[in-house]
């Protein structure tokens, strides 16, 4: 999956959990840890391997259900006893979907399923080149513009683009946590600096 199809399935997930099990919308520190929860397999492998060479693919440490699963319960833990759990529930959703994630793609490119890129290091997935990780990122973006673009999409690209468009839907619906808490910060600013002003 590229980045921003892991955003949005850590997103929707934790959006999901919030509703169903809270019965609430997420807050904003939630919607940043499950933001960054889905890309932390890849801000762990990809740096590592494409461009430092720790790693011979773009699939190890981070990606491996043998290091993720202990990270997860560990900083679930954690965010528990400082009493953020729901933080840690939404680090942790985004960071453990992020593994069947990546797999489901291949299945949805390809029709079959690989699980090399997630039983590192036991099996290990085939060598990544040595490649600046943001200029691969752009260059992604703009092939999937190009493919969702194409007069006749491929299915997978347009379930991608389902999930993102549904995910952006529900984040509206939630009261768009982040920027909503920007904005109020932002007027909060504005009416004491107006207040000061008048003083």
């Amino acid at each position: 999956m590229l980045p921003w199809e892991h955003a949005a399935v850590g997103y929707l997930a934790y959006s999901l959990w919030c509703h169903v099990v809270d019965r609430r919308s997420p807050g904003a520190l939630e919607a940043i840890a499950a933001l960054v929860g889905s890309q932390l397999p890849d801000l762990i492998d990809k740096p590592l391997s494409w461009q430092y060479g720790v790693f011979d693919s773009g699939y190890a440490l981070g990606h491996s259900i043998f290091f993720a699963v202990p990270v997860a319960v560990g900083a679930g833990l954690l965010a528990r006893t400082y009493g953020r759990g729901s933080v840690g529930v939404a680090l942790v959703l985004g960071y453990l979907l992020h593994l069947p994630g990546d797999l489901v793609e291949d299945v949805l490119r390809e029709g079959e399923l690989v699980a090399a890129p997630i039983l590192w290091p036991v099996v290990t997935a085939p060598p990544s080149p040595e490649q600046p990780v943001v200029g691969v990122t752009v260059e992604l973006f703009y092939e999937y513009v190009d493919a969702l673009t194409a007069p006749d999409p491929p299915t997978f690209v347009l379930v991608q683009a389902g999930v993102i468009v549904g995910t952006a839907l529900l984040w509206l619906y939630d009261g768009a946590p982040v920027l909503r808490e920007l904005l109020v910060g932002v007027r909060r600013r504005l009416g004491h600096a107006v207040g000061d002003a008048t003083n």
